[in-house]
């Protein structure tokens, strides 16, 4: 195989060689198909009941999606910055980024709670409504790929601490970052979805 440079050009790597490693995008895989199912429900129930999707956004706490949406692309920012520090061969600063990133997780997860607690006290849940249904469906197992992120975000911070990366090899870190960007753009398709679309 020939060599090639990345985009920083600090180190050479293997032309064809696939990101993190074959499991990943296995997982990943099965992500997108998990969330491109259910937007097809979605689009099922938005024809189906009308009037529920037309309402619906104006019953959500929209700056709690706001607030995630900009967590989520903060958080990116910061996995994608960890990636190039390993590949520089900064393994301190690929693990701070990484506790940034999963920062992000965190701070999703804690606007996340604080939400549904909102939704709770105005009488959104998920009966009668086809729209709360949705939005309870689709933000509930986003929530679950989210805290599987962070799970290996640790795990990735951990293996970094201890020196397991080096820029020729950090299958792993490159793994955890690859499935936050998956999880990533699940709610970059959300978010609109549910806090715009009328």
């Amino acid at each position: 195989m020939e060599l090639a440079m990345t985009a920083t050009g600090a180190r050479p790597v293997l032309a064809g060689k696939v990101p993190g490693n074959r499991g990943i995008w296995v997982g990943i895989l099965c992500e997108l198909t998990e969330f491109a199912l259910m937007f097809l429900a979605y689009a099922w129930f938005r024809f189906a009941h009308p009037d529920d999707f037309h309402h619906g956004p104006a019953m959500l706490l929209a700056g709690a999606g706001v607030a995630n949406t900009v967590v989520m692309l903060t958080s990116g920012y910061c996995a994608v910055r960890a990636l190039l520090a390993i590949r520089r061969g900064a393994p301190r600063t690929a693990r701070n980024w990484l506790v940034a990133t999963l920062f992000g997780g965190i701070a999703f997860l804690l606007v996340k709670a604080w939400e549904f607690n909102w939704n709770v006290a105005h009488g959104v849940v998920g009966t009668g409504n086809s729209f709360v249904a949705m939005y309870y469906y689709l933000t509930f197992n986003h929530l679950v790929h989210v805290v599987w992120g962070c799970l290996g975000l640790i795990w990735a911070i951990l293996r970094t601490h201890f020196g397991a990366y080096s820029p020729e090899d950090h299958e792993g870190l490159e793994a955890a970052t690859l499935y936050w960007h998956a999880t990533d753009l699940a709610w970059i398709v959300i978010f609109p979805l549910l806090y715009v679309l009328k």
